[in-house]
């Protein structure tokens, strides 16, 4: 019988896009743009939230927004009618999620080279977006009260990957068995370093706190 060598090659089916990430994160360095991936389920308040963040930081920052869905293009137009900064609406095609290339064809589109901060709103849903690297420089998720405060343990990736989580609607809290702390521990088991803001977006309440860390963030980045 003959002697035969088995190798065994582990390769990522992530690995080209995550080179491709990498790569778009040293140019979004170059050009001095700081990108935000914004995920979360549909529902969770992710319009109204950049709403109310957009208009707290327009005046301090050049913001543009690009607005991810499999179809409709209602975002993109809310957010230019109430904020008036730059939008522009991504089409998937029917795909859950952003990757790399998709973002930096979106990045093309927006036109960069006037703005300092980009917020890329993904598509909604606590699985896909979370397994793709997009090359932003941050990665946030917005969780909120009628969700239900076990998410943490049942989408363990998005938490895992988010640098901050805004748990929004907390206007919400007395209409829902929604335990906030529990939910912060839970979140902090997943992901020690995580960030945590409670917000209600409808009532402005926690935006000027998410905005100045976006604020920091952006001054350390470039630094």
């Amino acid at each position: 019988m003959n002697d035969v060598r088995t190798i065994l090659l582990h390769r990522s089916v992530y690995a080209d896009n995550d080179l491709e990430a990498d790569a778009l994160r040293e140019y979004l360095k170059s050009k001095g743009t700081f990108v935000v991936n914004l995920m979360s389920s549909p529902g969770a308040g992710k319009t109204t939230t950049l709403t109310k963040l957009i208009n707290y930081l327009k005046d301090k920052l050049r913001i543009g927004v690009m607005e991810a869905d499999i179809d409709s293009d209602v975002d993109a137009i809310s957010i230019a009618k109430n904020t008036g900064v730059k939008s522009i609406q991504l089409h998937t095609n029917g795909m859950c999620h952003l990757d790399a290339g998709m973002t930096k064809a979106g990045l093309d589109a927006l036109d960069i080279s006037d703005l300092d901060l980009v917020f890329l709103e993904n598509v909604g849903n606590l699985v896909c977006p979370a397994e793709f690297d997009t090359g932003a420089s941050l990665d946030i998720m917005i969780l909120s009260i009628p969700e239900g405060d076990d998410k943490p343990l049942k989408y363990p990736l998005v938490f895992q990957k988010s640098d901050l989580v805004i748990i929004n609607k907390i206007d919400a809290l007395p209409y829902f068995n929604f335990d906030l702390e529990k939910c912060k521990e839970r979140i902090k088991y997943r992901n020690k370093n995580a960030t945590i803001i409670p917000i209600s977006a409808k009532l402005g309440q926690g935006i000027e706190e998410v905005g100045d860390y976006f604020i920091n963030k952006i001054k350390c980045w470039k630094e």
